[in-house]
């Protein structure tokens, strides 16, 4: 029988995590309750989890700063939960970490197909063993100093292997797979989250943002802005 995957509920409402455990229990899924963000950090480690949903209003530590700490040493999907429904929030929490943001109340089978949705696209991206390189097998582009390989899901920039989340390296590898093609934000979502992520498009923005603090303009190429339009991997001839 395959092992249950583990999600780790961080909510102060002892009522709303409770409800949220037993709505993902029915799906079996193993579930764990803390009700601060310390007690988060410190059992983060030996539940092991395979997602995190995650309230923003915790007393002390708040769901921001939960993020942050776990961001600088995992990988691990999160999903903050917030009564907070301000654009502001929703794009603070998906710039520090966050994989998506869902605004209390919310539908208890939205909740779950988000969760599924979430897990879904990090299964479809195991992390590379070793770097990328154009000897090896698979699905790659290269350009000057820049090696992305959606096999192994790896990037190799400036001979350095960068450490990317999949779907920030889904998106690189989507635009630089078409050089100078402009795609707008909203073919992006579709691209990349698919028909069933239900967002904004400022959730590619953010991931932009992002990418771009990793990966530097080179001067054959660049993740290039087209005011209005969208986006594009350009190549400079």
């Amino acid at each position: 029988m395959a092992e249950k995957q583990k999600i780790l509920i961080v909510d102060d409402d002892e009522n709303i995590a409770e409800l949220i455990s037993l709505y993902l229990t029915k799906e079996c899924y193993e579930t764990k309750i803390v009700g601060d963000g310390e007690e988060a950090l410190k059992v983060f480690p030996v539940f092991k989890p395979n997602l995190i949903l995650l309230d923003l209003m915790l007393p002390g530590m708040d769901g921001y700063q939960v993020c942050r700490e776990l961001r600088s040493s995992s990988q691990v999907p999160i999903i903050m939960l917030s009564a907070k429904g301000e654009i502001f929030d929703k794009v603070l929490g998906l710039e520090l970490g966050a994989d998506d943001y869902m605004i209390k109340p919310f539908d208890s089978k939205e909740l779950v197909a988000r969760v599924k949705a979430v897990l879904r696209r990090y299964q479809a991206a195991p992390q590379p063993q070793e770097p990328a390189g154009p000897d090896q097998k698979g699905q790659y582009v290269e350009f000057p100093d820049l090696i992305v390989n959606l096999t192994n899901y790896s990037v190799i920039y400036n001979g350095h292997s960068i450490e990317m989340p999949p779907k920030e390296l889904e998106l690189l590898y989507f635009l630089a797979s078409s050089p100078n093609q402009v795609f707008t934000r909203e073919q992006l979502l579709d691209h990349i989250w698919g028909y069933e992520y239900i967002g904004d498009t400022r959730t590619v923005d953010v991931h932009i943002k992002r990418l771009r603090e990793k990966i530097k303009d080179h001067e054959k190429w660049a993740l290039t802005t087209v005011w209005g339009i969208g986006y594009k991997f350009e190549v400079k001839r």
